[in-house]
C-alpha cells in the first residue's frame, strides 16, 4: 500500500475518532445541571451532575441548565387599582431552576413565560386593593406576588425568591394632593415641634424658679437656725457669767445706777422691788457699822468720867 493513502487513512481514523471524543465528552460547570435526551427521551437519571461526563455519540444529545438565581426586570405597567386609580407600576422579579427536567420538557422559554405571568398577575393583585394600601403596603404585595408567581412557575420547575416593586406612580392630581399633605404633615410637625419645646422651656423655667426658692428658704431656715443658736450661745454664756456674780456686787450695781439718777434732772424715778432686797445686806452693814460706832463712843465717855 502507498504512503500517501496510508497517511490518509490515519488522517481519516484521526479525524472521526476527535468528532467521536468531542460528541462524547461534556464538562459541565458547578452552577449548571445537564440534562441527556437519549434517542430523544430522557428522565430523572438522565440528569448529569457537574464534572467531566462521557455521552454515547449520536445517541445522546445534552441539554445543560442554569441553576443559578437570576431575574427578569417586568417593565412599567399601567393597572387599575380597587378604586378605580390608574397606576404604573414595575419590578423586578428574582428566580431559579429547581428541577431541570420540567424547566426543559414543560416550557419552552421559562424567563418568557415567567414574565408573561407576572404581567397578568399583577393587574389582577393590585385590582383587589385600594390606592392607600398600594402605596402604603408595599411589602405585602411583594409577598402576595411572590406567592402567587410561585404558584404558577412550579409546574415549570422553577422557584420563585423574590418580587420587588421598584416603583408605583399615581395620578397626577393624586401626587398633587400628597404633596399638599406631606407639605400640610410638615407645618403640623413644625407647630408641635415648637409648641412642644416652648412647653419644656417653660417647665425648665419653672422648675428652675422652684429650686431657687427651696434654695432659699433653705438659705432662711439655715439662718434662722444659726441665729437661734447664737442667741442660745449667748444667753448661755450670760447665765454662766450672772451665776458668778454675788448679790454685794450687784447691790453695787444698783448704787451706780442710783448715782447716775441722782444726777439726772429728773423728779421721778420707778425703783424695781428686787433693788430693796438687794439693799437689804447694805442696809445691815450700814447698821452695824452704826452700832458699833456708839460702842465706841460710849466707851471712851467712861474713860473721862473715871
Amino acid at each position: 500500500m502507498d504512503t500517501p493513502i496510508v497517511l490518509a487513512v490515519v488522517a481519516f481514523i484521526g479525524v472521526v475518532l476527535l468528532v467521536i471524543l468531542y460528541l462524547s465528552v461534556r464538562v459541565v460547570q458547578q452552577y449548571e445541571k445537564m440534562l441527556v435526551f437519549r434517542l430523544g427521551r430522557t428522565n430523572e437519571s438522565l440528569i448529569r451532575d457537574p464534572g467531566l461526563r462521557f455521552l454515547v455519540p449520536i445517541i445522546d444529545r445534552p441539554v445543560k441548565v442554569d441553576v443559578r438565581e437570576q431575574f427578569i426586570e417586568v417593565p412599567s405597567q399601567t393597572t387599575i387599582t380597587k378604586d378605580n386609580a390608574p397606576i404604573n407600576v414595575d419590578f423586578l422579579i428574582y428566580w431559579r431552576i429547581v428541577d431541570p427536567l420540567k424547566s426543559v420538557v414543560n416550557v419552552a422559554n421559562f424567563a418568557g413565560a415567567l414574565q408573561g405571568v407576572a404581567t397578568t398577575t399583577l393587574r389582577a393583585v393590585i385590582g383587589d386593593i385600594s390606592l392607600d394600601e398600594v402605596l402604603s403596603k408595599r411589602d405585602q404585595i411583594n409577598e402576595l406576588l411572590r406567592v402567587k408567581l410561585d404558584e404558577q412557575t412550579e409546574r415549570w420547575g422553577g422557584k420563585v425568591t423574590t418580587v420587588e416593586i421598584r416603583e408605583i406612580i399615581p395620578p397626577r392630581d393624586v401626587q398633587d394632593a400628597m404633596n399638599r399633605q406631606l407639605t400640610a404633615e410638615r407645618t403640623r410637625r413644625a407647630v408641635v415641634t415648637e409648641s412642644e419645646g416652648n412647653r419644656q422651656a417653660a417647665i425648665n423655667v419653672a422648675e428652675g424658679q422652684k429650686q431657687s426658692e427651696i434654695l432659699k428658704a433653705e438659705g432662711e431656715r439655715q439662718a434662722a437656725i444659726l441665729r437661734a443658736e447664737g442667741f442660745s450661745e449667748a444667753l448661755t454664756r450670760i447665765y454662766g457669767a450672772a451665776s458668778g456674780i454675788d448679790e454685794k456686787t450687784m447691790a453695787l450695781q444698783y448704787l451706780e445706777a442710783l448715782k447716775a439718777l441722782g444726777s439726772s434732772p429728773s423728779t421721778k424715778f420707778v425703783i424695781p422691788t428686787e433693788f430693796t432686797r438687794l439693799l437689804e445686806p447694805i442696809v445691815g452693814y450700814v447698821g452695824k457699822g452704826m452700832s458699833g460706832g456708839s460702842a465706841v463712843a460710849g466707851g471712851d465717855g467712861g474713860a473721862t468720867g473715871r
